[in-house]
């Protein structure tokens, strides 16, 4: 198991055992965490499970996959360089403990 922290625009954290394997939207979705919708299921199609990634964890996971940031452009809220889509973070144990920060709206 992986643990993920998803912190709200309120300040409201949510903290979840996910699978490995898993994408932070994946594991969103199946533990009802508000604030990430994941419209399109995770085929980096929509851009309704926006995320920040916390600032500690920026660097271990990695830069946008190709295709993130025409995505992003359909944002809601405002995208900064830690903006990322949570489909496409992909759990690992080295993600364990990651923190993410949900913007204020995704539709």
């Amino acid at each position: 198991m992986v643990q993920v922290t998803y912190v709200a625009h309120d300040g409201a954290e949510t903290t979840i055992d996910a699978t490995e394997g898993d994408s932070v939207m994946q594991a969103a979705v199946a533990n009802d965490v508000d604030g990430i919708v994941g419209e399109c299921g995770g085929a980096m199609m929509c851009a309704t499970c926006h995320c920040y990634v916390d600032e500690a964890w920026a660097e271990r996971t990695g830069p946008r996959d190709e295709g993130e940031d025409d995505m992003l452009e359909g944002a809601a809220s405002e995208i900064t360089e830690r903006s990322r889509l949570s489909c496409q973070i992909k759990l690992t144990a080295e993600l364990d403990g990651l923190v993410v920060h949900l913007p204020e709206e995704q539709l």
